[in-house]
């Protein structure tokens, strides 16, 4: 209770210390009108350490006992807005709470915006749902096993789908009602081609970034119609079959995540995870280098997407990891096509997909790593999708990934 009143003490400090310069109180309030009554992101650039007040002077031992405990009582949202609270006190908060606050890989939660781009844990999944507006063309993605009757989930991402004569496109922001690429909720952007068989994914930043940005590029921003998708990384490619004969059946895709090795899946395997977003976006970087002799190809019909065309093959740590669809199986009395979602997903659709390590022999990776679900998503309700991801996806690259399912094809039906 004591820690509860001194944060609530603190915010309604720092919204009067702020004077004109940037204040978090009015930034707060601007922000929360966009998520209307979800609980809102906080700035997520950088705090300037002139004006912080009194409370940057606390001593570092019980700054970071408050800090911890705080962590340690609010292990779900909307509770864990209070440690986001901390981190809006001043420069000096922030960067302790940054490092008492553990990667969604390590503790299995989602705190910052950059918590998004990292990936997830690697024991159990988080758990999320998008819902679907078809007024708006918008899909929405929360955070908890399915929408609560009160509306307070967690918002952690929204898309907006724009038509194009070539194809269609999808605008990825931390918001739901600003989707432009000059602001600094844009996240990233999905693509795909005129048949709606092909994605692909853009960030707006190398997930090999750390974030760090010179004190001069704070604020720039770059006009909408000025920035091209040169200025962001293709992070994936994902590719759904093509049914020229019409035959049935469920969809087929796989997905090439080109900055994630296929290293990653095996025990002690790593992928990137970025520290902080962007001060800025449009600034080019140059991605370690991956190599391509063992290209993925799209071979539907053989156990393994993965051609083995050079010998010797690349160790896994310099192959990109490709997932594909887990094959589902056929029920006789039922007539119907079917997967096991352990009751994640109730409703049959040609949308429901898992998603494993599409894995050549020749890597010598585990049965059990191959056959582990990375991704699945599935129907609970009308426009109401569940989405389960675990290492070594991120939420924004398994969003992503889901919302090509909502993309026309009619060359896959």
């Amino acid at each position: 209770m004591i820690t509860i009143m001194l944060i609530k003490s603190i915010t309604r400090e720092m919204k009067d210390v702020k004077g004109g310069k940037r204040r978090i109180g009015q930034e707060g309030r601007q922000l929360q009108g966009r998520s209307c009554n979800h609980i809102p992101w906080p700035d997520p650039l950088p705090i300037d350490s002139a004006g912080q007040g009194n409370w940057e002077y606390l001593p570092p031992e019980l700054l970071l006992d408050i800090i911890q405990r705080v962590e340690k009582s609010e292990t779900s949202w909307p509770g864990r807005s209070a440690v986001l609270a901390c981190a809006s006190v001043c420069k000096s908060w922030r960067e302790i709470t940054k490092e008492i606050v553990k990667t969604p890989e390590e503790c299995g939660r989602i705190t910052f915006p950059i918590s998004l781009k990292q990936p997830g844990p690697r024991e159990f999944p988080i758990q999320c749902f998008i819902k679907r507006d078809r007024s708006t063309s918008t899909y929405r993605l929360y955070l908890g096993l399915t929408p609560s009757k009160d509306e307070s989930d967690k918002l952690l991402l929204a898309a907006k789908r724009i038509r194009r004569l070539t194809g269609t496109d999808f605008m990825i922001s931390l918001v739901a009602d600003d989707f432009s690429r000059s602001s600094n909720t844009y996240v990233g952007k999905l693509r795909s081609n005129f048949l709606g068989t092909k994605f692909t994914l853009y960030d707006s930043q190398s997930p090999y970034h750390s974030g760090a940005q010179h004190n001069n590029q704070r604020r720039k921003r770059f006009n909408a119609n000025k920035v091209s998708p040169g200025s962001s990384t293709c992070v994936s490619t994902i590719a759904y079959k093509l049914k020229i004969l019409r035959t049935k059946g469920p969809r087929r895709m796989h997905c090439v995540m080109h900055s994630i090795p296929l290293s990653s899946i095996q025990e002690g395997g790593t992928a990137p995870t970025p520290t902080s977003l962007p001060l800025s976006f449009g600034s080019k970087y140059t991605p370690p280098p991956v190599s391509k002799v063992n290209e993925p190809v799209t071979d539907f019909n053989s156990p393994s997407l993965l051609g083995s065309q050079v010998s010797p093959p690349s160790p896994p740590s310099q192959v990109p990891l490709t997932l594909r669809n887990k094959v589902p199986k056929w029920h006789e009395d039922l007539q119907c096509w079917y997967l096991n979602f352990k009751g994640r997903v109730t409703v049959a659709s040609v949308k429901n997909f898992q998603l494993i390590a599409a894995v050549d022999p020749s890597h010598n990776i585990a049965h059990t790593d191959q056959e582990k679900v990375i991704l699945q998503f599935g129907k609970i309700g009308k426009d109401v999708f569940t989405m389960d991801y675990c290492f070594p996806l991120s939420a924004f690259q398994a969003f992503a990934i889901c919302l090509t399912s909502f993309d026309l094809k009619p060359a896959c039906e």
